[in-house]
């Protein structure tokens, strides 16, 4: 398994460009329990003020945003209908984007998996977002951390050969930005959300 996270200089891309490259990376989580990791397939780009679907829609900035107006690669994790979702801040300081990770393959741990998502066959422990952070271990005790160091961490991964995009899920009460095609997923993965 490659341990090197991936640089500073990865995060500097332009949001969109970055909800695409980090298809096929490795999404690293260690715990006491062992290390659990995982292809990321599936993202969503949240375009922060301009974009009415994002937590900081209009410069929001609220205990739970604060994270999105640090520097990109920093960890953005918040709980929606009981479950922990994972973010990758992007963007410049003091401007609020973030990148939801949707779904991954299960690589390394996959008994941890298994364990910590029982009775559930291994397509769907990781194919949704509150799934694989329960897969892997991640909590909101990683919130406000980075991505360059453990204990969550983005390694290199593989090029995908097709990426699809189209609507993000889940946002329907969100005016014309349910329909911007913001969310991108490795072509054909069967760990894909949908």
């Amino acid at each position: 398994m490659n341990e090197t996270p991936m640089p500073p200089s990865f995060y500097e891309q332009p949001t969109l460009e970055l909800a695409k490259s980090l298809l096929g990376c490795v999404l690293v989580k260690e715990t006491e329990q062992g290390i659990a990791s995982g292809y990321i397939v599936e993202t969503e780009a949240y375009m922060g003020p301009i974009d009415r679907a994002a937590h900081s829609y209009g410069n929001r900035r609220t205990k739970r945003t604060e994270v999105m107006f640090h520097e990109a690669g920093r960890i953005y994790t918040y709980v929606m209908h009981t479950h922990c979702l994972v973010n990758v801040v992007s963007g410049k300081r003091e401007k609020p984007e973030a990148i939801l990770i949707r779904a991954v393959e299960p690589l390394h741990g996959q008994e941890l998996m298994e364990a910590r998502r029982p009775g559930h066959v291994k397509k769907n422990w990781t194919n949704g977002p509150g799934k694989l952070t329960k897969a892997l271990g991640i909590t909101m005790e990683d919130y406000g951390g980075s991505f360059l160091q453990p204990p969550l961490m983005i390694t290199k991964g593989y090029q995908p050969d097709s990426i699809s995009e189209g609507k993000r899920i889940g946002i329907d009460n969100t005016g014309e930005a349910r329909d911007y095609p913001w969310r991108f997923w490795v072509s054909d993965n069967p760990f894909v959300s949908r």
